[in-house]
């Protein structure tokens, strides 16, 4: 395999070296718009909202902007140098190479009869990294594909909340939906269970103003930030402790897993090479080969997938003390953060949960907890009372 790259076509944000066409060097112009559509997904907009956006702002296409400069590419000028399309940020937003690495053998075909390209998984494609200088930090590159999984809803007005996404019910896991009222208040603007919505039986319901979830995360955040600047040191003993204790029984129960997954893939190939033989010796037909050796591939082809996740699943939880470092690096750019928005949002925290209200007191009390990126839960009521003892 080859660390140079093997496509012809230099990625937006890039042009090929003077010196050396192999080599492909930053172009400042429109690797600013590939940093600014990073932006705009980790503060949670979606591609549609991001094309709009900057054709709104008159940004260049990737074709028009090439056309002006005088490079070739296989497409046609564009009729509207600004009509920017939802395929072209999702594919800006998937190119794994602004990181700075080379990604070659990301297609496949089967065979000089059937040329149809098919997408190379990614646990097979060649990855060299440091190839060349990186647009995208490799935590934003993968904060992003975390984001493009997730769906995030939009109402009838047409407002979305940096929130989408990230907020779950307590109590049944479920996605909170995000919705506005009828008379499109945006201090109406609330999130509720999407199972309770869907069968009140299920689940009781969860329901909170997006301004209050503003105002308890932001507050959150700010407690968090604060401490670690005060008392960055134990912060760190007190969460590799936890994580460690959380790490080891998750590294037990995946590698359980992966062993039985390794076991049955090995019992397959045994019995495919058994239904083979039969089948070849007369005892077992065409059909029923077919059928059986359908079904075992099947099942192969979802437990090695299985595999590859729980493998990389132990890897992140065996690097868990990295996790700390690059959670206090982040802090400290958010120490004294006095309003929250999308991009800080998803830089520190990963998931919301929403308890039910209680109203047992008289008065409505509604607690959340914070899974921070990379850390979990933090316990800061125990820090918190231990720093004022």
């Amino acid at each position: 395999m080859r660390c140079l790259p093997l496509t012809t076509n230099v990625p937006y944000g890039y042009v090929k070296d003077p010196e050396n066409p192999r080599r492909w060097v930053v172009d400042p112009v429109s690797a600013d718009v590939v940093k600014r559509i990073f932006s705009m997904c980790m503060e949670g907009r979606g591609p549609k909202q991001i094309a709009n956006q900057l054709k709104a702002d008159k940004v260049l296409t990737p074709s028009a902007y090439r056309a002006l400069q005088g490079i070739k590419t296989p497409n046609k000028k564009p009729e509207d140098p600004y009509d920017w399309h939802s395929s072209t940020i999702v594919a800006i937003l998937e190119r794994r190479e602004y990181t700075g690495c080379t990604v070659n053998f990301k297609t496949y075909t089967n065979s000089i009869w059937d040329k149809k390209q098919r997408e190379t998984p990614i646990e097979k494609q060649a990855i060299f990294p440091n190839t060349h200088e990186r647009i995208i930090e490799d935590a934003v590159f993968e904060k992003v594909q975390e984001i493009r999984q997730q769906r995030h809803r939009m109402t009838r007005t047409g407002r979305s909340s940096i929130f989408s996404g990230l907020v779950y019910c307590s109590d049944c896991g479920s996605k909170m939906n995000y919705g506005s009222s009828n008379n499109g208040d945006p201090a109406q603007d609330f999130f509720d269970c999407s199972l309770h919505r869907k069968d009140k039986e299920k689940c009781k319901g969860h329901f909170i103003r997006v301004k209050v979830l503003e105002r308890v995360v932001l507050k959150h955040i700010q407690a968090v930030t604060g401490y670690i600047l005060r008392h960055e040191a134990h912060f760190r003993a007190v969460m590799e402790e936890q994580l460690r204790l959380e790490s080891s029984e998750q590294i037990r129960i995946r590698r359980k897993q992966l062993e039985r997954n390794e076991n049955r893939i090995a019992e397959l190939k045994r019995l495919f090479i058994r239904i083979y033989e039969d089948n070849a010796s007369g005892r077992l037909s065409d059909e029923r080969f077919d059928m059986l050796s359908l079904t075992y591939e099947t099942e192969q082809k979802q437990l090695e997938a299985e595999c590859i996740t729980l493998r990389q699943e132990i890897e992140v939880q065996e690097r868990q003390n990295e996790n700390i470092e690059k959670f206090i690096q982040t802090a400290h750019r958010y120490v004294g953060i006095d309003e929250l928005d999308g991009y800080a949002l998803r830089e520190l925290v990963s998931a919301i949960y929403v308890d039910a209200p209680d109203k047992s007191s008289g008065k409505r009390v509604q607690h959340i907890h914070i899974k921070y990126e990379g850390l979990g839960f933090i316990p800061l009521n125990e820090l918190m009372k231990e720093e004022t003892a």
